[in-house]
């Protein structure tokens, strides 16, 4: 019964945090070009209900996801011809892009509240799925969750190991100097953007697609700032970014318990639902205080416009 239990933990540990994970890494992606996109709640609630209503027509997850990735990169667009073309504030311009996400989604699910999804079947991997405790855990997932391996990797792999990775890192460092070399610094921060908002996009439509098959107003909850802080949180760091998805995706399996288990008749509710974002401000405050570390892993263009020299 204690194993029982323990994977039920760890297998909602690992749901709960693969859109945190899917969300911080295409932030992550963003901000190494130097460009800080405050709007991941809006791109992600967006993306929600994009996929929903796709995956509501055609009956495919895969179609949901496809409409959650188009509907946060279109909103990321929005973002980048305010942030990067016409130069304006990055911090206003992502604050304006979460309003209107989480204002748009709102309007555009009004009509889907109704409606529900059939469950995405889970896809057992052979041979790992047996394993005892870490078999349920971690290898039992739908195939998004497994999807969301392959993009840490592939981030991870693409930010230390190839030469575009290297490009787009010169880029959020100096890209003065990135331009003087020949490298096209506007153009690669629009494909960082997009990319950013488009996994922003992907995490809302797991939100309504497969971790609960539904369209709610209100749904993304917050997660899209935890996204955020995040990034803050692993130092920029794709794996450190993974690893605080679980860990604040298990604060949030936690708080779930717990509220099951009858403590809230001695502990308020309200209080056990706030114990995530709660530990996101204790975090960002504990990070904060050491200067030298954000300091040394922070892009230093994070959030500055930039123009050619004509």
């Amino acid at each position: 019964m204690e194993h029982g239990l323990v994977a039920a933990i760890l297998f909602a540990t690992v749901v709960a945090g693969t859109p945190l994970m899917i969300a911080a890494l295409g932030e992550l992606v963003a901000e190494r070009a130097g460009v800080l996109n405050l709007g991941v709640e809006g791109m992600m609630a967006v993306g929600a209900v994009a996929g929903f209503v796709a995956a509501h027509a055609s009956g495919s997850s895969a179609a949901g996801v496809g409409a959650g990735l188009l509907a946060g990169a279109a909103m990321s667009a929005i973002f980048g011809v305010l942030a990067l073309t016409l130069m304006a504030n990055q911090v206003a311009s992502g604050l304006a892009l979460s309003i209107f996400g989480v204002g748009l989604s709102a309007f555009v699910g009004k009509a889907w509240e109704a409606e529900s999804l059939a469950a995405v079947p889970a896809t057992p991997l052979p041979l790992l799925a047996d394993f005892p405790v870490i078999g349920h855990a971690l290898f039992s997932h739908q195939w998004l969750v497994y999807a969301s391996w392959g993009l840490l990797a592939a981030v991870a792999w693409f930010l230390a190991r190839s030469r575009a990775g290297l490009v787009l890192r010169a880029v959020g460092e100096s890209p003065s100097s990135a331009h003087a070399i020949g490298h096209p610094v506007i153009r690669i921060r629009w494909l960082a953007t997009l990319f950013g908002g488009a996994m922003a996009g992907v995490a809302g439509a797991f939100l309504s697609v497969f971790h609960t098959p539904l369209w709610a107003e209100g749904m993304v909850a917050g997660k899209g700032w935890i996204a955020l802080a995040l990034v803050v949180f692993a130092t920029w760091r794709p794996l450190r970014a993974a690893l605080g998805a679980y860990l604040f995706g298990g604060v949030m399996v936690a708080q779930l318990f717990l509220q099951g288990s009858g403590l809230q008749l001695e502990v308020p509710s309200q209080l056990l639902s706030a114990l995530p974002y709660l530990a996101t401000v204790v975090v960002l405050v504990a990070i904060s205080r050491n200067r030298q570390t954000i300091r040394l892993n922070s892009p230093v263009s994070l959030g500055q416009p930039w123009r050619a020299d004509r």
